[in-house]
C-alpha cells in the first residue's frame, strides 16, 4: 500500500509543470492498472503496510477513486486549453487522491477520520477556484459547515472509544457502544456525507456550482466515504442499531420518494442529477441499516455503480454546457439533431441510472430491495414508488434534452471530440461489464 502512496507523493512536483498536464493523466491510469494487479482473491485484509491495508471493500473504493480521478483530468481539458491555472488544478487533484487513498486504506479509525476531513479541503478549493458562478462561495460554505458540524462529535467519540477499549484498529473494534448519544455522534457525519434526506441540502448546491471535475469527484467518490465509514463502524452499534435503525430507514425511504418527485420538477440538468444521487444513496443507507448480508453487499455494489453512472451523467451535462452555455433543460432541447452520436451516450447512461439491465445499478437495486423487503414488507410501497419515479426522471432528463425543437441559437456546430467519447466510454464500460464478474463484489464479509 505504501508504494502507491509514495508514487502519488512523488507526482506532486510533476503537477507544477504546465506542459506535462496530460502526462499526469497517463500516470493516473498507469497507477490504476498497477493497483488492479493487487487484487486479492482471499477477501482478507491484504497489502498491510504501516497504517494502511485493504480488504475487498476498501480495495474497490480505492480503485473507484483512482478511476474517477483519472477521468476528472480527462474531462478538464478546458482548463489546460484556456490556461486556467491547470498546474494548480493538478496539484489539488493529487492531494485529493492522496487523502481519499489514505481514508479508504486506513486500518486505524483516527487516521480514517483525519483523511476523511482532509479530503474536504481540495474539493472546497475545486468548487471555489474553478466553479463558474458567484454562488459558489455559498455552496462551499454549505459543504464546509455541514461536514464540520458532524465531525467534532465524531472526534470526541473516537477519543472516548480509545480511552475505554485501548484500540482504534478498524478490524479489532468489536466492543459495542450501546447508547443513542454515541450512535448519533459517530454516525451523524456519515449521514451528512451520504447524504441522508434532511441533511442533503449542501449536495445540490455544491454540485451546481462545482466545475465538472468537482461534480465528478463529489458524486463518484465523496458520497461513498459516508457509506464506507458506516459499514466499517456499524459493527460496534449492532445492539442499539436494532432498536433505532428503523427511524433512518423510514427517513431514507420516504426521503428517496420525495427527492424523486423533486427531480421531476428540476429545470437544471446538474441539479436533477444531484438530487437523483440523494435518492440512490438513500437506498444504500437503507441497505446498510438493515444490518444483513444482502444489504451490505447491495450497498457496496450500488455505491460502485452510482459512482460511475452519476459521474458519467455529469460529464454529459458538462459537454452540453460547454456548447450551449446553459444548464437549463429547456434550452438544451433537440440535441439529437445536432449531436446524434452523443444522444446514444445520453441514452446509455440515463438507462443505467434507472437500473436497466445489464448495468451494475440493477444488481445493486435488486440486492437492496431484497434486503429491505426481508427486513419489513412495508418497505415495498416506497421501493416501488422510488423505482418507478427513478425511471420517470431519467426518461424526463433524456427525452427533454434530446428530443423536440432546437431552442438555443448559441449552439456551436461542433460534434463530440474523441476525448469526450473516450471519457464516456470509460464510465459506461466498467459500469456494464463488471456485472459479469459480480461474484467478487458479494463475498467480502
Amino acid at each position: 500500500m505504501m508504494k502507491f502512496l509514495f508514487m502519488m507523493i512523488f507526482m506532486i512536483p510533476l503537477s507544477f509543470n504546465k506542459k506535462l498536464f496530460w502526462l499526469n493523466q497517463y500516470l493516473y491510469f498507469f497507477m490504476t492498472l498497477l493497483f488492479l494487479m493487487n487484487f486479492s482473491f482471499n477477501y482478507m485484509v491484504t497489502n498491510i503496510s504501516y497504517f494502511l491495508g485493504n480488504d475487498l471493500l476498501s480495495y474497490i473504493m480505492i480503485l473507484l477513486s483512482f478511476w474517477i480521478c483519472s477521468l476528472m483530468i480527462l474531462a478538464s481539458s478546458k482548463l489546460y486549453n484556456k490556461n486556467y491555472y491547470s498546474n494548480l488544478f493538478n496539484f489539488f487533484m493529487i492531494l485529493l487522491l492522496i487523502s481519499l487513498y489514505c481514508a479508504f486504506g486506513a486500518t486505524n479509525l483516527f487516521v480514517f477520520y483525519l483523511f476523511f476531513e482532509m479530503s474536504l479541503i481540495p474539493v472546497l478549493v475545486l468548487i471555489i477556484g474553478w466553479g463558474y458562478q458567484p454562488e459558489r462561495i455559498q455552496a462551499g460554505t454549505y459543504l464546509l459547515f455541514y461536514t464540520l458540524f458532524g465531525s467534532l462529535p465524531m472526534l470526541i467519540c473516537i477519543f472516548y472509544y480509545y480511552l475505554n477499549f485501548n484500540t482504534l484498529n478498524l478490524f479489532l473494534m468489536n466492543n459495542p457502544l450501546n447508547t443513542f448519544m454515541f450512535y448519533m455522534c459517530m454516525n451523524f457525519v456519515f449521514l451528512v456525507k451520504m447524504p441522508m434526506y434532511f441533511v442533503h441540502l449542501w449536495l445540490p448546491k455544491a454540485h451546481v456550482e462545482a466545475p465538472v471535475s468537482g461534480s465528478m469527484i463529489l458524486a463518484g467518490v465523496m458520497l461513498k466515504l459516508g457509506g464506507y465509514g458506516m459499514m466499517r463502524l456499524m459493527v460496534i452499534f449492532l445492539e442499539i442499531g436494532m432498536k433505532i435503525n428503523y427511524i433512518f430507514i423510514m427517513i431514507s425511504m420516504i426521503g428517496g420518494f420525495f427527492v424523486s418527485l423533486i427531480c421531476l420538477r428540476q429545470s437544471d440538468m446538474k441539479s436533477l442529477i444531484a438530487y437523483s444521487s440523494v435518492a440512490h444513496m438513500g437506498l444504500v443507507l437503507g441497505g446498510i441499516m438493515t444490518l444483513n448480508y444482502w444489504g451490505l453487499c447491495g450497498a457496496l455494489v450500488m455505491m460502485l455503480a452510482h459512482g460511475l453512472c452519476s459521474s458519467g451523467l455529469f460529464c454529459l451535462a458538462n459537454i452540453s454546457y460547454e456548447r450551449v452555455l446553459s444548464r437549463s433543460i429547456y434550452l438544451n432541447k433537440g440535441l439529437i439533431n445536432l449531436m446524434p452520436s452523443m444522444t446514444l451516450w445520453w441514452f446509455l447512461l440515463s438507462s443505467s441510472n434507472m437500473a436497466a439491465p445489464p448495468s451494475l445499478n440493477l444488481l445493486g437495486e435488486i440486492m437492496l430491495i431484497n434486503s429491505l423487503v426481508s427486513w419489513s414488507y412495508i418497505c415495498m410501497l416506497m421501493l416501488s414508488l422510488m423505482s418507478f419515479f427513478s425511471a420517470a426522471y431519467s426518461l424526463y432528463l433524456y427525452a427533454y434534452t434530446q428530443h423536440g425543437k432546437i431552442y438555443s441559437g448559441l449552439y456551436m456546430f461542433s460534434m463530440g471530440s474523441v476525448r469526450e467519447f473516450l471519457l464516456l466510454l470509460l464510465h459506461w464500460l466498467p459500469l456494464n461489464l463488471l456485472i459479469l464478474k459480480s461474484e467478487y463484489l458479494v463475498l467480502w464479509i
